[in-house]
């Protein structure tokens, strides 16, 4: 996918969820239960990369103006991660042996290990219940996503991944970080203006090795299943 073409993806994602809340003024319901099982760990590929000065404010200032604020999930800095393709829900118990099959994933993975995924322009992007952390991957990252993807297709694991994904585009067009969840339909005013002040801010770039893990939803617990 072309920069160009990411970034007016963003944008109108942006654009779609202003939209959103200008029709819904308050938070709308509150979600019960979890947006994913908190313990269980899923497969997923990606990078946990070290954090940058401006990232590190970033998060920071989420933690010391939202944290209070019991409806509001925001990724711990010891969870900062990119997925580079998720590959199955939360189906597996932290100490639970994983499928034979796994020998096969990993196969398919070694071609991609610790390969450096860099992405630059981080930027925010809003959903109506979210805060994401997006930015453009410098090539080959989106061919080489999309060649791991094709591969798992036609592997034990398609089932699996095409759970994941519940008819969404596969791979996802998104490069991102969800660095908060909301537990209602809608973010609550605060957190609007939030956006809307950093919406055009740069947060710069990261760069880190790609692993294939297990993981919870935030990446706060991640077993490396490779290097």
């Amino acid at each position: 996918m072309k920069p160009a073409t990411l970034e007016e993806i963003y944008r109108s994602a942006n654009e779609k969820t202003v939209a959103t809340w200008a029709k819904n003024s308050g938070i709308g319901k509150v979600k019960e239960g979890h947006y994913y099982d908190p313990v269980k760990l899923a497969l997923a590929t990606g990078i946990q990369p070290p954090l940058s000065a401006a990232v590190s404010r970033l998060l920071d200032a989420l933690q010391q103006r939202f944290q209070h604020d019991p409806l509001a999930d925001i990724l711990p800095v010891r969870g900062f991660h990119f997925t580079f393709l998720p590959l199955t829900l939360p189906l597996y118990d932290e100490r639970e042996p994983l499928p034979e099959k796994v020998a096969q994933l990993a196969a398919i993975w070694s071609g991609y290990n610790a390969n450096t995924l860099v992405i630059r322009h981080l930027r925010l992007v809003a959903l109506p219940n979210q805060l994401l952390l997006a930015g453009i991957p410098e090539s080959p990252a989106v061919d080489q996503r999309q060649s791991f993807c094709e591969q798992v297709m036609q592997s034990d694991w398609k089932a699996e991944l095409l759970m994941r994904h519940a008819g969404r585009a596969l791979p996802a067009p998104f490069w991102h970080s969800t660095i908060l969840r909301y537990h209602a339909d809608f973010l609550p005013e605060s957190l609007r203006h939030y956006f809307s002040e950093h919406q055009n801010r740069d947060y710069g770039g990261i760069s880190g090795e790609l692993t294939l893990a297990g993981v919870n939803y935030n990446w706060t617990t991640c077993y490396p299943l490779s290097g």
